[in-house]
C-alpha cells in the first residue's frame, strides 16, 4: 500500500512521502484511491473500519461495491459530470457497509493529475455520518416532541398542520378535517392537591387514551399545560367529529389509577371543521378554543362546535375576568347564610356561610360560573380572604343582634389552603377583626386532605390548636375513604347532597348514607347532610342518626338581614332554640 501511495504522491510534493504516509494511515477520515479507470489501488485503515471490508477485498475493484441502491442513476451521472467539468464533487451520499448496513456519508470525490494535466487517479475522501444523523434525529424528535408526554409539541402541530392545509388546498374535491382543542377540567386542583407528579403522569396517561383512538394519518399535541390539539383527517360528516369528541369524553373520564390513587378528571372540547370554519391552521385552533370555552361555560365535560354566535359568549369569559378583578378590589362580595339544625334538638346549631357575586355588566354571576374560574386563575385566594373578613363582620352583627354563641362556617379552597402563608394570612384576619378561631368552622375537600403530606396535617393541627372547628364538605364526591379521614383532626364530615337527593326513593342511597354516618360516628366524627329539602328526607336521617341537617327543608341562603328575621321567627316558635 505504501509503495502505491508514493507513487501517486508528485515527486515536487512539499512534504515529504512519509509524513504524507502518515497522515494518510491516522486520519480518521476514509480514503480510498483508484486509477482513471476507476479501479481501487489503495485504501487507508479508516476506509476499513468504516465499510468493513479489508484492503485486500477491494483492491482491483470498482467503487460500485459500495453503492447502496438509495440513489438513481442520474445521481452519480452529476457526480461525475461534475468531476470532469470542475475537478471535485462533494455531497452526502449513502453507501452500504460490507455487513449489508447502509449509511450516509460526506464524500469528496477529487480528481489527480499529472504535470501535464492528464487525469491519473481519482481520490475520494468520506466521513461517516451515522452518528451525527442519530445525534440530528434526536435533536429534531427533541425539537417536534413533547418531553413529557412524547406526543407532538406545539412547533411539531402547527408544522404538521400547515403542511396538511396545503395539501388539502390542491385537492379538487375539497376534503373535510376537524380540529378538537381540549382542556382538562380542574386539572390544577390535582396539581394542587395530589402534587404536579402525579400531574404529570395524569397528562401522560390522558396522552396515551387518545393517542389509541387516532389512526395513523390524524394529528394529536400537548398544547400546553393540560391542553391538547386534535385534528381528525378526511371526515366525511360532521357527525364523525361528534362522535369522536364522545369517544374522547368516555375515555378520559375514566378513573385513573396513580400510586394507590383513583382519579377521576374530566374535559372540555372545542371542535371546528375545516374548511367550513376557516382555511389556516391559526383560524381552526382559534375557533375550536373558543368553542372549547363555551363548552366549559356550559357544564363542562362536553364538546362544542363553533359557531358565529360563539364570539358574544366567549366575551363573557373576558368581561368575566375584568368583573372578577374589580370585585376583588372594591370587595363586592356579600355571604349569605344557610342554617344548621340539630336533628335531635330541633336547634339552630350553626350556619354556613355562602359567597354571592353581584356585577354591574354580569348581573348576578352564580359561584357554580366564578369559582371555577377563580380557582384556575388563582383569584379564589383574595376571594377566600375577603369571605373570611366578611363572616367577621356579619359575626359582630349577628352578636349585636343578640345571638352571641351562634358559629360560622366557611368553605376554603384547597389552592388557598395549599399557600405557604395560609395559616399566617387566617389569623391576621382574625387579628384585624378581634374575634377568636372559636367562633367558625373550616370546611375543607377531600381533594384538601388526599394530599397527605406532612404540610397538610400540619396546617388542620394547627387550625385546631387555633380553635377552629374543622369539616370535610361534599363527601363522597372526590377520592377518600372514611378510614382515610381518621388521620386527619376533623370534627364533621358533610355527606354531599348527591346521595341525599334520592335517599327517599333508592334503597342503595340510604345503604350508602347509614354506612357513612355509623362509620363516621366510630371516629368520632359528627355528621351533617347537605340538601335536604323534604320532611321524609329529614325522618330518614334522624332515624340513622344523623347530627345535624342543612337544606332547603328549613331555609334556602339568605342575607344576613334576612337571616335576622329568620332567627327572630325560629326563637317565637321553638322557644328560643338557638345556641
Amino acid at each position: 500500500m505504501r509503495e502505491v501511495y508514493q507513487d501517486i504522491t508528485s515527486e515536487n510534493s512539499y512534504y515529504p512521502n512519509h509524513v504524507v504516509m502518515k497522515i494518510f494511515e491516522n486520519v480518521s477520515e476514509g480514503i480510498m484511491v483508484t486509477d482513471v479507470n476507476k479501479k481501487i489501488l489503495v485504501v487507508n485503515p479508516a476506509f476499513e473500519k468504516v465499510t468493513g471490508y479489508k484492503s485486500k477485498e477491494v483492491v482491483g475493484k470498482n467503487p460500485t461495491i459500495l453503492q447502496s441502491g438509495v440513489h438513481e442513476r442520474a445521481f452519480y451521472n452529476e457526480m461525475w459530470k461534475s468531476i470532469q467539468n470542475h475537478g471535485v464533487w462533494q455531497g452526502e451520499i449513502w453507501n452500504r457497509r460490507k455487513n449489508g448496513d447502509i449509511y450516509p456519508e460526506w464524500l469528496t470525490i477529487m480528481s489527480i493529475k499529472d504535470e501535464h494535466g492528464i487525469v491519473t487517479n481519482y481520490c475520494g475522501i468520506f466521513t461517516d455520518l451515522s452518528e451525527r444523523k442519530i445525534v440530528e434525529s434526536e435533536l429534531e424528535k427533541r425539537a417536534l416532541t413533547d418531553s413529557l408526554t412524547e406526543v407532538n409539541n406545539r412547533f411539531a402541530y402547527l408544522k404538521k398542520m400547515n403542511s396538511l392545509l396545503e395539501s388539502s388546498e390542491i385537492i379538487s374535491n375539497k376534503v373535510q378535517h376537524a380540529v378538537f382543542f381540549l382542556d382538562l377540567d380542574r386539572f390544577k386542583q390535582v396539581n394542587d392537591t395530589l402534587g404536579h407528579t402525579t400531574g404529570d403522569l395524569l397528562l401522560v396517561e390522558i396522552a396515551q387514551r387518545i393517542k389509541r383512538l387516532l389512526n395513523s394519518k390524524d394529528l394529536l399535541a400537548r398544547y400546553g399545560g393540560d391542553e391538547f390539539v386534535i385534528t381528525l383527517t378526511n371526515i366525511r360528516h360532521p357527525r364523525e367529529a361528534a362522535k369522536f369528541a364522545e369517544q374522547v369524553i368516555r375515555e378520559i373520564e375514566k378513573p385513573v389509577f396513580i400510586n394507590n390513587q383513583e382519579i377521576f378528571v374530566s374535559t372540555s372540547i372545542g371542535i371546528s371543521i375545516y374548511p367550513h370554519d376557516g382555511d389556516t391552521t391559526e383560524d381552526l385552533v382559534n375557533r375550536a378554543d373558543k368553542a372549547m370555552y363555551f363548552s366549559k361555560q356550559n357544564g363542562r365535560n362536553g364538546f362544542s362546535f363553533y359557531f358565529e354566535d360563539l364570539n358574544i359568549d366567549s366575551k363573557r369569559v373576558i368581561v368575566l375576568d375584568s368583573e372578577l378583578r374589580k370585585a376583588i378590589e372594591n370587595r363586592d362580595f356579600t355571604l349569605n347564610f344557610q342554617p344548621k339544625v340539630s336533628t335531635q334538638l330541633n336547634k339552630i346549631v350553626g350556619l354556613e356561610a355562602l359567597v354571592r357575586w353581584e356585577s354591574e355588566k354580569l348581573g348576578s354571576v352564580s359561584p357554580a360560573e366564578f369559582i371555577p374560574y377563580a380557582e384556575e386563575t388563582g383569584l379564589i385566594i383574595p376571594i377566600s380572604e375577603i369571605v373570611l373578613e366578611k363572616a367577621c363582620e356579619d359575626l359582630a352583627k349577628l352578636r349585636l343582634a343578640g345571638y352571641s354563641k351562634i358559629s360560622i362556617a366557611f368553605n376554603v379552597s384547597s389552592i388557598h389552603f395549599q399557600q405557604q402563608n395560609f395559616l399566617e394570612s387566617i389569623q391576621k384576619i382574625l387579628e384585624k377583626n378581634n374575634t377568636s378561631a372559636q367562633n367558625f368552622e373550616i370546611e375543607v375537600t377531600e381533594r384538601t386532605v388526599m394530599n397527605n403530606d406532612s404540610d397538610t396535617i400540619r396546617k388542620l393541627v394547627r387550625l385546631k390548636q387555633l380553635g377552629f372547628k374543622l369539616s370535610i364538605d361534599d363527601f363522597g364526591t372526590g377520592y377518600s375513604s372514611l378510614s382515610y379521614l381518621v388521620r386527619f383532626p376533623l370534627d364533621y364530615l358533610k355527606i354531599d347532597r348527591s346521595f341525599i337527593q334520592h335517599i327517599v326513593s333508592l334503597d342503595d342511597k340510604q345503604a350508602v348514607v347509614d354506612a357513612i354516618i355509623q362509620m363516621a360516628h366510630r371516629l368520632n366524627m359528627q355528621v351533617i347532610a347537605e340538601g335536604v329539602e323534604s320532611v321524609q328526607q329529614l325522618n330518614i336521617l334522624r332515624e340513622m342518626g344523623c347530627d345535624y341537617i342543612q337544606g332547603y327543608y328549613y331555609s334556602k341562603p339568605v342575607s344576613m338581614d334576612g337571616l335576622i328575621e329568620f332567627l327572630q321567627l325560629w326563637e317565637y316558635e321553638h322557644q328560643g332554640e338557638i345556641e
